[in-house]
């Protein structure tokens, strides 16, 4: 078990810093001197690269052991992170969140594998719920304190905590974590397969839009709150850990409910449906919107358990490339929601209306989901219709052959009295 906690450790500071930045925002524009929805855009960035950079390494290093990415991984990781702290200009600083995406999200993908081959098949989905409880946790114990710290210190103070966290975590790594099995080497071919499989891509899909709604919405949670709610900069905090504490109780509960009862999809059905209505409450409810917060942080991060666990159901085989692709699609969800609402902003579009559009884009991946469950569902009848078509005309064929054997038998023998 000792392995899985090093991997949460490590998940923990990649929530801290994906997340973070978020509640900074009105602090870094301010000390850049630049606009908050440009600002937003190291979010953009970091996501981006976090989503291209897993595929891309899993398929470049395929003979590489996973225990050595995860570590080097984690050291690019940190070192974005210390070129954030440092950067004089807002490119400098894109740059810097654009090589901490890069190593966080390989990071991600190998260590969400590394834990479900670690443990048993049926602790898998308790072994995916607490690294996703470890990222939630940097979010909800973090995020708060960054914001604190940056108000009291600045928010380089902040990122050079994550740094620390980072270095920390990483010598821990290099020190105690043993060898992890390897998913045999994927061609090329089959990674890119994986893109028009059609068990895959649907499932994949849910995550894309489920991102976009939920990851993208929370970048831009300040001045959402600010426009439907009139809160100020400083009372920001008690929402982040709100949404936060929901994160943490939704990735913790929804491993063993998958463990359990094993209807995964009915669980992402009403995760996703328990998105939609929160996020569409929130400018509805405005400086009280706590309990939405809670609900829309539950769900988001509840999601991810059922899916990996779907993934790894399909493609046994190439764990590894499912996840990858999974993590990719979350945080190119995230980069576009991100991108998406910075864009809304700067043209006019009251804050206070984002979370609508997002509401929207989790109700499309609802209704993904359930279509993807109704074709499968049709198509695992079509084939047990053919299974059984074809048992039927085997066994017809096998009993007609004794017959047919004596009849010809009768015929011989009639000719021969003959």
């Amino acid at each position: 078990m000792r392995k899985i906690w090093l991997l949460i450790l490590g998940a923990f500071t990649l929530g801290l810093d994906a997340y973070v930045m978020a509640g900074l925002l009105p602090v870094v524009a301010r000390d850049l001197g630049t606009t908050v929805s440009l600002a937003g855009q190291m979010v953009t960035v970091f996501t981006l690269a976090y989503a291209v950079s897993a595929p891309l390494v899993a398929g470049l290093m395929s003979g590489v052991r996973p225990r050595m990415l995860i570590i080097a991984s984690l050291g690019v990781f940190t070192l974005g992170n210390g070129l954030t702290a440092l950067a004089p200009s807002l490119a400098v600083l894109l740059a810097s969140r654009a090589v901490a995406g890069a190593g966080a999200g390989v990071y991600s993908a190998l260590s969400t594998a590394a834990a479900a081959s670690l443990v048993p098949e049926e602790r898998r989905g308790r072994a995916l719920a607490l690294v996703m409880g470890g990222m939630s946790s940097g979010t909800v114990l973090g995020v708060p304190l960054g914001v604190l710290l940056a108000e009291s210190a600045g928010w380089r103070a902040t990122m050079w905590a994550v740094t620390g966290l980072g270095a920390i975590t990483l010598a821990g790594l290099a020190v105690w974590l043993t060898p992890v099995p390897a998913d045999p080497p994927v061609p090329v071919r089959a990674r890119l397969a994986a893109l028009t499989d059609r068990a895959v891509v649907p499932v994949v899909g849910v995550s894309f839009l489920a991102a976009v709604a939920s990851l993208g919405l929370y970048t831009y949670l300040a001045p959402v709150l600010s426009s439907a709610g009139g809160v100020e900069e400083a009372g920001v905090a008690p929402y982040l850990w709100a949404w936060g504490i929901g994160g943490i109780l939704g990735s913790v509960v929804a491993g063993p409910l998958v463990d359990r009862t094993g209807r995964v999809i009915t669980l992402v059905a009403g995760v996703l449906l328990a998105l939609v209505l929160a996020e569409a409450a929130l400018p509805l409810l405005g400086a009280a919107a706590f309990p939405a917060l809670v609900l829309w942080g539950a769900a988001g991060w509840a999601l991810q358990v059922p899916q990996q666990h779907r993934l790894l159901a399909l493609r046994a085989e190439r764990g590894t490339v499912a996840l990858a692709l999974n993590n990719s699609a979350l945080y190119l969800g995230s980069a576009v929601g991100s991108g998406a609402a910075g864009l809304a902003l700067s043209m006019g579009l009251p804050a206070s209306h984002l979370p609508w559009a997002a509401a929207a884009v989790a109700g499309a991946g609802l209704v993904l989901h359930l279509a993807g469950a109704r074709s499968r569902h049709l198509a695992g009848a079509r084939a047990r219709h053919l299974s059984g078509a074809r048992s039927r005309r085997e066994a017809g064929a096998t009993a007609a052959a004794p017959d047919e054997a004596r009849g010809e038998a009768a015929d011989k023998a009639g000719c021969g009295a003959a």
